[in-house]
């Protein structure tokens, strides 16, 4: 019987009690990206790439994930590119009343920035009955939503098409909002807390997120309430980048005052 090397032991001996959120947030990556390397993975996780494919391994069990050599992909990919949904389908209902709230706060002929989310597209649905927009995203989905429509100019990004989120992402996005500006950004997140800021489940994304928020005079963070002091793997920054947050009377009263003590204006959407 061939041995195990005692470095793998320690290794799972100090991490054992940590497998099951580390999977969970492996999960959310590759929910996000479409796809992970078992190299990049170890690297983020600060774990062996053995305890990585363990993990590939317990993923494709349940049957979110197929392996391949060197990572996995998700196996939704296809079928949700192909119907142009989104992955993330929870609390539809209250991401709508946030989508209607933040929509009625865009004026007829604005220029603004609507990134790639959920509660983002809802955000989109809403604003058809506005005049002469002009938006800016890198969600195709949205760009579909709103091309569409008389009199709105629909811009995008270049960069690198990432399926699960219908999006562009990459370096040359980056460049492109850099220069960009905007009235109003409509800011999507994975995570929102007080202690940690905003929070996503991958690295790709974080400088895009920055450039967008450079790029707006007025940055609105569209999140339910299920959101709220939830952290992801990657921190964007503290919430200082806000000026408003737009979420469901979920939130408790605590946690509005002390984002409203913060300088954060919270609108809630019933």
């Amino acid at each position: 019987m061939q041995q195990r090397p005692a470095a793998l032991d320690r290794e799972e001996s100090r991490v054992g009690l940590l497998s099951e959120p580390r999977r969970r947030r492996i999960l959310e990556w590759i929910q996000e990206e479409g796809s992970a390397r078992v190299r990049e993975l170890a690297a983020a996780f600060q774990v062996s790439e053995a305890t990585i494919r363990q993990d590939l391994e317990r993923l494709e069990m349940e049957g979110t994930i197929t392996r391949e050599h060197g990572g996995a992909f998700l196996n939704s990919v296809p079928a949700q590119v192909g119907s142009m949904t989104l992955h993330h389908q929870e609390n539809m209902d209250r991401k709508r009343k946030i989508g209607a709230l933040a929509a009625s706060l865009v004026v007829d002929g604005e220029t603004l920035i609507l990134d790639a989310g959920t509660t983002t597209t809802e955000v989109a649905t809403r604003l058809v009955t506005k005049k002469n927009l002009t938006v800016i995203t890198n969600a195709l989905n949205i760009a579909l939503i709103l091309g569409a429509v008389p009199g709105f100019a629909v811009h995008m990004p270049g960069g690198q098409f990432k399926a699960p989120t219908l999006s562009l992402s990459g370096d040359s996005s980056v460049e492109y909002f850099r220069n960009i500006f905007a009235g109003k950004l409509f800011l999507a997140t994975a995570g929102v807390a007080l202690d940690a800021g905003l929070t996503y489940p991958s690295f790709a994304d974080l400088q895009l997120k920055e450039a967008m928020i450079k790029a707006a005079s007025h940055v609105y963070l569209v999140a339910d309430s299920s959101k709220i002091n939830k952290s992801s793997f990657t921190r964007l920054g503290s919430l200082e980048v806000l000026h408003s947050f737009i979420t469901d009377d979920g939130i408790s009263d605590a946690d509005a005052k002390e984002f409203e003590r913060r300088g954060i204006e919270v609108l809630i959407a019933r």
